[in-house]
């Protein structure tokens, strides 16, 4: 039991460049996160079950790097995941395509200004709370780094699931603006897998926009 709780300790290492570490933790979160983004692209059912066991990851991940925002998201990511699982699977029956699965939508011009305005006040407020941990649980939470811009990539992340979990053409915007901040921000706190994984999933971000577009002029236009 020891040696199995030992995979989400960081220090154990699975390969080392130079002064860089690779814990098996980060390892574990690469590969079930780039499979998830895979299975997403594709408009599969699948992602959300490897999503469920990603977001444990990465909270284990994230509590020992100190990012406390990426952290406490990850209960609230599984809780949307299964959602979009739901929503994807048990679509009304005017938001069904022919598979009866979910159809792709695209927000309206009114939505995309809320969403903007939302994201930026919520990253503010989030990101002075992550300040106040270290001061209202010293016994649980160190000093949080980068706060705001861990603040940033969380409620953008959270956006960015809520619109998959609708299946909104819009989240491969919202999952674009998340992976490039991710990458500055594993960069600077000296992960060695994550920014690679984030350069992947900007990758995939492109490519499952023009794949979701592809399938959202099907599904308009009865030609799926």
């Amino acid at each position: 039991m020891t040696d199995f709780f030992s995979f989400f300790n960081i220090d154990t290492v699975l390969l080392q460049f130079g002064e860089q570490k690779v814990s098996v933790l980060e390892a574990l979160a690469t590969l079930f996160g780039l499979t998830c983004v895979f299975l997403a692209v594709r408009a599969k059912v699948l992602n959300f079950w490897i999503g469920y066991a990603y977001n444990i990851l990465l909270f284990a991940l994230f509590f020992q790097k100190g990012l406390y925002s990426s952290m406490l998201v990850q209960p609230v990511s599984f809780i949307i995941n299964a959602f979009g699982h739901y929503r994807w699977t048990h679509p009304r029956k005017d938001e069904a395509n022919r598979r009866h699965e979910l159809k792709i939508t695209l927000l309206t011009a009114q939505q995309r200004i809320l969403m903007v305005v939302m994201l930026g006040t919520l990253t503010v407020v989030w990101g002075f709370i992550i300040t106040q941990l270290s001061t209202w649980m010293p016994w649980l939470f160190g000093n949080a780094q980068l706060p705001y811009l861990d603040a940033f990539v969380m409620i953008t992340i959270l956006t960015a699931q809520l619109l998959s979990a609708q299946k909104k053409l819009d989240t491969w915007g919202a999952w674009t603006m998340v992976n490039i901040t991710n990458i500055t921000l594993y960069l600077m706190r000296g992960l060695v897998f994550m920014p690679f994984v984030s350069a992947s999933y900007l990758l995939m971000a492109i490519f499952g926009f023009k794949i979701w577009h592809g399938k959202y002029i099907k599904e308009t236009t009865g030609n799926e």
